[in-house]
């Protein structure tokens, strides 16, 4: 039981810190090239503005660390709770953590297949020159961005380096949300093997 206090207090520390993270991650997102007028604007990305990293990555696992962390350390109403209250609160601070760490996750894919909002020349397509600001690359079907850096420089006008901006930060966000489900994963392990050596001391 001591060894999955202790093990409860790692995985809190650990989501709390993930959760942080890609709070921070997401923010960055809304200021690219360290431009606050893009946002002043209206000029962010759908999926940056939805803010997945700050309240699913971000405020529901961190929330959920919080009631591991005090599960872990047995403070205020956890500190003479039973062991199978302790595992359904386990299993609700699990879920909780799970779906953000999922809608994080699943909003991160869809950015990077989409690829950033930005400026660009329109005029391949209406034989006219003209800009707008949209998703440039949901329209190259037959050319992957992701691989073809050449892209990079050379579609998006404005903001300046706008495709390693998206990339880095949405990247960073979806390694963060994995790390965070595998530690709630790890977390639900710790939670059963728990609640049986509890019962087993019983």
């Amino acid at each position: 039981m001591a060894c999955s206090r202790t093990c409860s207090r790692i995985l809190g520390l650990s989501l709390g810190t993930t959760a942080l993270f890609a709070a921070v991650a997401n923010t960055l997102l809304l200021f690219p090239n360290w431009d606050v007028t893009y946002l002043l604007r209206g000029l962010i990305g759908r999926h940056a503005m939805l803010g997945s990293g700050l309240w699913g990555g971000g405020l529901m696992v961190l929330t959920a660390a919080t009631l591991i962390s005090l599960m872990g350390w047995r403070y205020g109403c956890f500190s003479k709770i039973g062991p199978c209250r302790r595992m359904l609160t386990a299993l609700l601070s699990s879920g909780l953590a799970l779906l953000g760490a999922l809608i994080c996750f699943i909003t991160s894919g869809v950015a990077l297949k989409d690829g950033p909002f930005c400026m660009f020349d329109v005029s391949p397509f209406n034989q006219t020159q003209a800009w707008k600001h949209g998703y440039p690359f949901k329209d190259l079907h037959n050319r992957n961005y992701l691989y073809d850096h050449s892209l990079w420089n050379s579609v998006c006008l404005e903001p300046s380096k706008a495709v390693v901006w998206h990339v880095c930060f949405f990247s960073t966000l979806l390694c963060i949300s994995l790390l965070q489900i595998l530690l709630v994963v790890i977390h639900f392990i710790n939670s059963f093997l728990g609640l049986f050596c509890s019962l087993c001391e019983k």
